[in-house]
């Protein structure tokens, strides 16, 4: 069985939870046991690569609308999929390359339902006009695959929300994954100190792009209202706009105004420095108002880390509430109601970090059980071979 996985993502520039579905997702593929790995052709987006192909922007696109350069680098990438007998895409970037090499070469189309265009309005901040075209990509292909696969149960109820057309038969859950070997706990205080936060004091931490969706804005509303002797430590960057990203700056340059221990690092930091930060959290942080399900939650409860979260999307099946962390619920119409949920949450586990700890070893606990890549490539190539069947 020859795949072809089609990504915007893939390492060294992995910046959201799609990448690391993709990264783990392919490695778990290429070395399930017993014979069952499967032939893995990886088309990716960008510069060169040593284990993937990739497919750089047409330089006649080169000063276009992002959207339409991300086309221009999908039809490059359907010629480049003959042979495979099935191609698998990730997010509207690489949708409509499967959908391309779908129709031209006559093999399958699998699609994996990551977030939703229609779920995030905020994009066409990022994308202007792109966005409809964005939009319209996803929708076509969609509508078109063989197969969708939703990363939550969540998410499949979204999906067939958003595209009623689509025959419920042909939406699958295969729940993201996370590996619990490069994340789990790391105890390194050197390195927590090294990144500027001090790691003798209890902190909760905030890990994410800084883009509409993942809820930056409600945790910093909810600051004032964490305990004082407690740390607050953003790890956040790649902002969707220069406006989101000025708008964080300036919350955050005000909350320092008022109380210390606010420390903003501003980029996607290496594993080695990221690992031994969650470990040292006394309480993990996501107040994301859209979630299909939350990578980010995965990998603080696999370092052994309490999760305080909304209780949006797939997160309810990451977030045990009351036993690996605490869920916040979140109303769209009562933004201050919310921030007081998250700080009186958050509060609670800084509080009692025997508490936050207690649930930080139970989240380990489940992740290694529940949320493992080879299980989770088992059932992706049980989709491919239905998918496959019924051709």
């Amino acid at each position: 069985m020859r795949i072809g996985i089609v990504t915007r993502e893939w390492p060294p520039d992995v910046y959201g939870g799609a990448g690391v579905h993709v990264e783990h997702l392919v490695a778990a593929l290429r070395t399930l046991p017993g014979g069952e790995a499967v032939d893995v052709d990886v088309h990716c987006f960008g510069g060169p690569r040593p284990d993937a192909t990739a497919h750089a922007v047409p330089a006649e696109l080169a000063g276009a609308n992002g959207a339409l350069q991300a086309v221009g680098v999908d039809v490059g990438i359907a010629a480049a999929l003959a042979g495979v007998d099935l191609v698998h895409s990730h997010t509207w970037y690489a949708n409509t390359a499967g959908l391309l090499a779908s129709l031209v070469h006559g093999v399958p189309h699998v699609v994996t339902a990551h977030s939703l265009e229609p779920r995030r309005p905020w994009k066409a901040d990022q994308l202007g006009g792109g966005y409809r075209l964005s939009s319209w990509a996803e929708r076509t292909a969609y509508l078109a695959a063989d197969a969708v696969v939703a990363v939550s149960s969540g998410m499949r109820e979204d999906v067939l929300a958003v595209y009623p057309e689509l025959d419920p038969a042909r939406v699958h859950v295969v729940r993201n994954g996370v590996d619990a070997q490069a994340y789990r706990p790391v105890h390194s205080p050197d390195v927590v100190r090294g990144l500027g936060v001090d790691p003798d004091r209890p902190y909760a931490l905030f890990v994410g792009r800084i883009t509409r969706q993942k809820g930056l804005v409600h945790l910093l509303a909810a600051a004032d209202q964490l305990p004082a002797d407690a740390g607050l430590v953003l790890c956040a960057g790649a902002a969707d706009t220069p406006a989101e990203r000025q708008q964080v700056a300036d919350a955050v340059a005000d909350l320092q105004t008022r109380r210390d221990g606010v420390v903003w690092i501003e980029e996607m930091l290496p594993r080695e420095q990221l690992v031994p930060l969650i470990t040292g959290a006394t309480v993990f942080v996501c107040p994301s108002v859209y979630e299909p399900l939350g990578i980010v939650n995965l990998e603080a409860a696999a370092c052994g880390t309490a999760v305080v979260a909304s209780a949006v999307g797939g997160i309810p099946e990451v977030v045990d509430d009351g036993r690996t962390g605490l869920l916040v619920p979140y109303d769209e119409a009562d933004p201050a109601g919310f921030a007081a949920g998250l700080a009186a949450r958050t509060g609670e586990l800084l509080a009692d970090p025997d508490r936050a700890a207690a649930m930080g070893a139970a989240g380990r606990e489940r992740v290694v059980a529940d949320f493992g890549w080879e299980a989770i490539a088992r059932q992706t190539v049980q989709v491919y071979a239905e998918v496959l069947a019924a051709r």
